[in-house]
């Protein structure tokens, strides 16, 4: 019984689970940072008065009741993150929109961003990271997210540094990132990684916070990674979307 108590104690110590829609708030030098998790690779970001969607996905959420975007984030043109119908419900006319190359005949007037590109937009600045499989294809032997085809990005907030992977694996460009604080790291087979390949990038980009992300309750199995977890306590993982 002791031991079972205290695997309990060490659960709720290093790992939080919350329901989706839930907002986590995070403090930075330039101002507060709000985070909800609205669902497989949807994110939605609210930072002073500026509100930045990350791959809206109508599944996911009711747009059309959510805050119009100041900034959309796209990774890449696969349906479950190009979403046009989400895009439209949240975008104004003068809402910007940085994505990947594909993206360009999907969204008028967007902005492409290279692996490499930087912006910045009212003090934020943003990076554009390789996204790619090394290890998991298609039959064909076609990587199922080919290098060079999609993005993640880091923002920078204030003094605080956000990575969102996008779908990727564990590349080197990944693990080369330095001084990550929070790190969105997607986690489902065969399209992006697997848990030792999430605890392999945790290893070397070492954030304070780790949210899983890119998953579905009931079909992608996170007890691996709990319980791999426990060998990184300087980084607390974060489960969100429960239903």
């Amino acid at each position: 019984m002791a031991k079972t108590i205290g695997s309990i104690i060490m659960m709720i110590f290093f790992c939080s689970i919350l329901p989706a829609g839930a907002a986590d708030e995070i403090k930075t030098s330039a101002g507060l940072l709000q985070i909800k998790c609205l669902g497989h690779a949807s994110l939605m970001f609210s930072f002073n008065d500026m509100v930045i969607h990350v791959d809206p996905y109508s599944r996911m959420a009711d747009y059309a009741a959510l805050p119009d975007a100041d900034l959309i984030l796209v990774t890449h043109q696969h349906g479950d993150h190009l979403d046009t119908s989400a895009i439209k419900q949240i975008r104004k006319p003068e809402t910007r929109i940085l994505c990947a190359a594909g993206c360009l005949n999907d969204l008028p007037g967007a902005e492409a961003m290279a692996n490499g590109d930087t912006r910045k937009l009212d003090g934020i600045h943003i990076t554009a990271v390789p996204a790619y499989n090394l290890v998991h294809k298609r039959k064909d032997g076609t990587p199922y997210h080919p290098k060079g085809e999609g993005n993640g990005y880091v923002l920078e907030f204030g003094d605080t540094r956000v990575y969102v992977a996008g779908d990727t694996e564990n590349t080197p460009e990944m693990k080369a990132l330095e001084e990550i604080d929070i790190a969105f790291l997607p986690i489902n087979l065969p399209y992006t990684m697997d848990a030792k390949m999430v605890t392999d990038a945790v290893k070397a980009l070492k954030p304070a916070v780790l949210y899983p992300y890119h998953f579905a309750f009931g079909t992608t199995d996170l007890d691996e990674l709990i319980t791999a977890m426990k060998a990184f306590p300087g980084t607390e993982l974060r489960i969100r979307n429960k239903p």
